[in-house]
């Protein structure tokens, strides 16, 4: 008698355990960023309204990988390593954002092959400002948590990026930083029970993308913060012809400032030329737009009239304040 109500006793505890830990039976899930800083978690998407004003011109002249992975299973068909995807990744986000006009320089060689096949010549347009990126950490981990009954097999893949901001009229790095990215999968099993998780190669891609939203905002802000330009490229029947066009925002009735150009002189500490603030001479208003692509321009007339000797070459259009 005393046996038969052991047996049922531990009948009962074996049940109970199940119970309690049949809750813990779950299928794989997915985290992407989880902070180790415990700060908020940064969605791999911005979205943003369409935003009024003028757009500058960027281009991403490279983002390379440069940890041990470059040369190993990362690497495609065409040797094409993830500092590529990362590159589109970032070049997507401001594309996306309606604020900048992107510019194509990693595939120009492709462009430019495509375009001598359709009997196309076109000239290239300059970007005010060049973002240079590499993966300088990318690593991936696998660990298990192991309890009387449960499972848990977590994996993780954390990836680093850099970018460094530079104005293409003084060469001058003006802006730069690092951010980290983390992706993670977890599967839980219960007494064998649940789903095993296999390698996750989504994660690789959900790391580098959460990294780069580290750095978008930042990297955001401080183009939209530097001064947009345009220049006169020449004079018709006293108008004056202006680079730029409705792609970058400029609609008829607009003004700016002409500005004449300050004497530029050498900083002896660190070698580069510094130009002195610029003289203002006249207020352009934009009168027609005309163009498009890469042969947009602006027709603008002056509210003075400009020396007549004077080079405008020496002359930059800016925002009206």
């Amino acid at each position: 008698m005393k046996i038969q109500v052991n047996k049922i006793k531990f009948t009962l505890i074996i049940a109970l355990g199940l119970v309690l830990t049949s809750g813990c039976t779950s299928s794989t899930k997915q985290t992407v960023n989880a902070s180790q800083n415990n700060q908020a978690a940064i969605s791999p998407t911005i979205a943003q309204a369409p935003v009024m004003g003028l757009k500058r011109k960027v281009a991403i002249a490279r983002f390379t990988d440069e940890t041990k992975n470059s040369n190993s299973i990362f690497v495609d068909k065409s040797f094409d390593n993830i500092g590529k995807q990362a590159a589109d990744i970032l070049s997507a986000r401001l594309s996306n954002s309606g604020q900048f006009i992107m510019l194509e320089r990693d595939d120009l060689d492709k462009v430019k092959s495509e375009q001598a096949l359709e009997g196309v010549t076109s000239q290239i347009v300059g970007a005010d400002f060049l973002i240079v990126g590499s993966i300088s950490e990318f690593g991936r981990k696998t660990t298990s948590e192991t309890g009387i009954f449960s499972r848990n097999k977590i994996q993780q893949a954390i990836a680093t990026v850099n970018v460094r901001l530079i104005d293409t009229t003084t060469g001058q790095i003006v802006f730069s930083e690092e951010g980290s990215g983390e992706a993670r999968a977890e599967a839980n099993t219960t007494l064998g029970v649940g789903e095993r998780a296999a390698f996750d190669s989504t994660l690789n891609d959900k790391a580098i993308s959460a990294a780069i939203s580290k750095v978008v905002s930042d990297l955001m802000e401080n183009l939209l913060n530097s001064p947009w330009k345009a220049y006169l490229i020449a004079e018709q029947d006293g108008q004056y012809i202006m680079t730029g066009g409705a792609s970058q925002g400029i609609a008829a009735g607009d003004e700016f400032t002409i500005l004449q150009k300050g004497k530029k002189i050498k900083n002896p500490q660190t070698g580069f030329m510094i130009e002195l603030a610029g003289k203002k001479i006249a207020t352009a208003t934009v009168t027609l737009l005309s163009g498009t692509g890469n042969n947009e321009i602006s027709i603008v007339a002056l509210d003075t009239q400009l020396p007549v000797q004077i080079d405008l070459a020496q002359l930059v259009v800016m925002e009206k304040e």
